[in-house]
């Protein structure tokens, strides 16, 4: 008498897309279906933002249908954050109306494009629960968490974005991508200090904070950035993946930094060969030269030697 074994669980792949508001998450979900599509993947792409209206891409399961951010306002007499506090919480109690619509959808890679409010995934549990829950349904998700790259042009904002960037890796409790956003206008708002592997490495921030000093303003809470500088280099988590979404070359960079974090090799109706499965197997990338070329790219050359930069600090 043989004894039929039972067929294992379905695992999923994908990606929760977070960020705080203006970050580009919903044209991040709409480049990477577009791109995922390409190589052959079976996307779908899930909104859980009460606030999104008048989305660009095919969504297959929307919290629209389940409740919008406008009628809890409405109803509840509440401002934009605490009415997505509520829908979240709303969301986390309605569980089963979730499973039912992904039910629907097999051998499919996830999008999950998140509400931007940052207290959703630094102190909120709403959110982080949800997240737990589609786990023990057998996602194996990777958080991928955006942030603008011009904040690098500010000392003080992007010891912010550091300090933020850790805080939710360690409440979201996912495998995490932090990617900078928006690569193409990361000098708008002003020149690097320093050249971009500082920022996306996230090299001696002492350098940093005696740069900040050099502000009038910013002097008097040297001591507080120190602490706040030691705090990021203790955890020592934090690094940044460069992205540009109309770039094919750097979509393709945080794809396989995403995959790398959560297990996924290559699906059936993707091409198979030894680069991608050594790259997923063991991480053979070399991230400097992707780096410098992201530089060359998106910044403009200053011409001053490396004596030229110490002497300038």
């Amino acid at each position: 008498m043989t004894s039929s074994n039972p067929p294992k669980p379905a695992l999923y792949f994908g990606q929760v897309v977070i960020g705080p508001p203006g970050s580009g998450k919903t044209t991040y979900c709409r480049g990477m279906q577009e791109f995922l599509s390409h190589l052959g993947r079976k996307v779908v792409v899930v909104n859980l933002d009460p606030a999104n209206e008048g989305l660009p891409y095919p969504c297959a399961v929307d919290i629209s249908e389940l409740v919008t951010l406008d009628d809890v306002m409405d109803g509840l007499k509440l401002g934009p954050n605490g009415g997505l506090i509520y829908s979240m919480e709303y969301l986390e109690a309605n569980l089963d109306w979730l499973e039912s619509k992904l039910k629907h959808h097999h051998d499919c890679y996830f999008l999950f494009d998140c509400p931007g409010q940052v207290e959703l995934y630094t102190h909120h549990n709403s959110v982080k629960n949800i997240f737990a829950q589609l786990s023990k349904w057998n996602f194996r998700l990777t958080a991928v968490h955006l942030v603008d790259s011009h904040y690098c042009a500010d000392p003080a904002k992007f010891i912010s974005v550091l300090c933020t960037s850790l805080s939710t890796m360690l409440h979201v409790e996912l495998p995490h991508v932090n990617v900078l956003s928006k690569m193409d206008l990361i000098e708008q708002y002003g020149k690097l200090a320093f050249s971009l592997d500082f920022y996306t490495e996230v090299l001696d921030l002492t350098y940093l904070v005696e740069h900040l000093s050099l502000d009038p303003f910013f002097k008097k809470f040297h001591h507080l950035n120190v602490k706040l500088a030691e705090v990021i280099q203790d955890y020592s988590l934090v690094s940044f993946v460069p992205l540009n979404v109309q770039d094919k070359e750097s979509m393709t960079q945080v794809l396989r930094t995403v995959d790398k974090a959560n297990g996924y090799c290559f699906g059936d109706r993707e091409e198979r060969n030894l680069q991608a499965m050594m790259s997923a197997a063991v991480g053979a990338d070399f991230q400097f030269s992707t780096t410098l070329s992201v530089q060359e790219k998106y910044m403009e050359a200053t011409g001053k030697t490396v004596e030229d930069e110490v002497m300038d600090l």
